[in-house]
């Protein structure tokens, strides 16, 4: 329970490795079947395994499921966010130049600040503002579920992350299809379209992707920019602890979740370049594989009687800070490339 910040999540009963089995062989064999789907047919892997994981969502209510999809929603989910940082290096960050540095990180909080905004104005609250603006802002779906273990279940509950994956990934595989057409439209160079690509799309695949089928040069502009999206994930935690309080007051400081601490760990040590390019490719694979059995955990445990009452306002405050993003990318583009 090291990453429940403040003990919102209720404390998960003593397993043994028996009690894992089912629901972890539930959540692994979900996750292969999208996969499959994803390899196949192209579509992203996270949306193929949330919509598995919500079709197999009868499954959940069986008692014997429990210890395993928490297990698969928890500590899977940690520690692909761990590996996570075997993609990052300094040097690509250093890459980009100060300003065009300071331009991803100020689009970054100025979505995650749209968010809550938002969120607040449709009655949603701030902390399902941090939960959809952080997904946005960041890195989809590895967001999502980062913040939603930062913020604790009685903030972020698995309803609300169910939608916020459900409605990250629809989002992000528009706009890996429709940006990278704007692009071209609006007459971007490779470097200003890989910024707009890498600084406004969700998901790091779909980012990449869009970003290469534009050109070369955008491909490998978007992937510096998102990666350094993905490395602002560790401290956007730590800001979002800073900022939710303990409602008790017993706990003071600022406590950093030890998958934050890994994570940097990580891409300190990539950073060096002493991970031979074989381990650092297996670890990017694992840290996917984690992340998807995770998510499709998620949609098997999700209430959905719950997640059907929540309207739209929901999906509205995504779409929402999914402009804004747009819009800030695409002016950063036009004004520093």
């Amino acid at each position: 329970m090291a990453a429940d910040l403040y003990n919102d999540l209720e404390p998960s009963p003593k397993s043994s490795w028996r009690d894992l089995l089912p629901g972890l062989t539930v959540a692994v064999l979900a996750t292969m079947a999208a996969a499959f789907v994803a390899d196949h047919y192209g579509a992203p892997l996270t949306l193929m395994a949330l919509l598995i994981g919500l079709a197999l969502n009868f499954i959940g209510a069986d008692p014997r499921m429990g210890p395993g999809l928490g297990f698969a929603s928890k500590t899977l989910l940690r520690l692909g966010i761990v590996l996570a940082g075997a993609r990052i290096t300094v040097g690509q960050i250093i890459d980009l130049g100060p300003l065009t540095l300071l331009a991803v990180l100020v689009i970054l909080l100025a979505t995650l600040g749209a968010g809550i905004a938002f969120a607040r104005a449709a009655g949603l609250g701030s902390a399902f503002g941090t939960l959809a603006g952080g997904a946005v802002a960041i890195c989809g779906a590895s967001a999502a579920m980062a913040l939603a273990t930062t913020l604790g279940e009685r903030r972020a509950n698995q309803a609300q992350l169910a939608l916020v994956l459900v409605g990250i990934s629809a989002a992000s595989a528009a706009a890996m299809f429709l940006y990278p057409i704007l692009a071209h439209q609006l007459g971007l160079n490779d470097r200003q379209a890989g910024f707009m690509l890498g600084a406004s799309i969700h998901d790091v695949a779909q980012a990449i992707g869009a970003g290469y089928s534009f050109s070369d040069e955008a491909g490998q502009v978007a992937a510096i920019v998102k990666l350094t999206r993905v490395a602002l994930l560790a401290p956007v935690l730590a800001l979002v602890a800073a900022f939710f309080r303990p409602e008790n007051g017993k706990k003071t400081g600022i406590p950093l979740p030890w998958f934050v601490v890994g994570f940097f760990v990580f891409a300190g040590i990539n950073s060096l370049g002493v991970i031979p390019t074989m381990v650092s490719n297996g670890a990017q694979d694992v840290a996917t594989a984690c992340l998807a059995c995770a998510v499709a955990a998620t949609g098997i445990r999700a209430p959905m009687s719950s997640l059907l009452e929540t309207g739209f306002k929901p999906l509205l405050v995504i779409i929402l800070a999914s402009l804004v993003a747009l819009a800030l990318s695409l002016g950063g583009a036009l004004i520093l490339l």
